[in-house]
């Protein structure tokens, strides 16, 4: 399965929506995302399933690239 993780690039960093980045990550369940991104020094504000349609309309989106973690 696919996730979309929004995040902020420091861990300590407060969220802000403008400075808010994303990337997908292949993997079992949202717990199996937070333990490939473990090592990053991130602040995770969500981790999203996308599948079916989302899944589709993400991939039309130029910057859609799966992680390989």
């Amino acid at each position: 399965m696919i996730f979309k993780v929004y995040f902020q690039e420091q861990a300590n960093e407060v969220p802000v929506r403008e400075k808010t980045k994303t990337i997908y990550v292949e993997a079992g369940s949202e717990k199996d995302v937070r333990i490939k991104l473990k090592d990053r020094t991130i602040n995770i504000e969500y981790i999203q399933a996308v599948e079916n349609a989302h899944l589709e309309y993400e991939q039309l989106n130029e910057d859609f690239k799966v992680l390989e973690i």
